[in-house]
């Protein structure tokens, strides 16, 4: 990994804000599947990259719109799940971002291999590593023709090579690296995180 230094004199460019800046430069993104029960009984899955936890405790929210059937379905349900795929799923998530047909199927979905919601009715991509059970919490609309959907953790559970462990010497760099993460660089490309650094904390820091 390279840490370059920038340059002495940087030349900055101006970006234009009556367009949206995003398309011009990467960023770095997890990438996340969204679950959610349709109103005839089936499960829909949805990639989204516009995820983050919200503060400290067991919140978690994304960005939608109210055209996606995603976000009327949790409108409707008042749940969602959330399956953080493994990069050997890339696949797995590309089909879930299949348009939808004529009759507004998706025919992509049933070829995912699923697992069951415990708390919720709801589903998981199987073999995600980490899969939360939300129920929602509240809707924000009006970013532009986007929605901010925000729900409060229920359940959870990850797979234990993934976990982070407490135990004095234990080196978190190699649980990155045996277990690499999935990011999504905005816009269209990806990434598979395999190296990691301790992140150097000024002295006295607190969350």
């Amino acid at each position: 990994m390279s840490m370059q230094q920038p340059a002495d004199r940087q030349e900055l460019v101006e970006l234009e804000p009556e367009r949206p800046v995003w398309e011009r430069f990467f960023t770095v993104a997890p990438l996340v599947l969204i679950g959610s029960r349709d109103e005839g009984g089936d499960y829909n899955f949805a990639p989204k990259h516009m995820s983050l936890q919200l503060g400290w405790d067991n919140f978690f929210g994304f960005v939608c719109t109210p055209r996606h059937t995603t976000y009327r379905n949790i409108q409707r349900e008042e749940a969602f799940t959330v399956s953080y795929p493994r990069p050997s799923q890339l696949v797995l998530a590309s089909l879930a971002a299949a348009p939808r047909e004529g009759d507004c199927s998706k025919p992509g979905l049933s070829s995912l291999p699923t697992a069951p919601a415990k708390r919720i009715d709801g589903a998981f991509i199987r073999d995600a590593y980490v899969q939360l059970e939300c129920t929602l919490d509240r809707t924000v609309d009006g970013f532009g023709e986007n929605s901010f959907v925000a729900g409060k953790i229920v359940a959870a559970r990850a797979d234990e090579e993934f976990l982070r462990r407490y135990e004095k010497g234990h080196d978190h760099s190699q649980v990155v690296y045996r277990s690499p993460l999935l990011a999504y660089l905005h816009p269209g490309r990806f990434a598979c995180i395999e190296q990691s650094f301790s992140f150097p904390f000024p002295a006295e820091f607190q969350k």
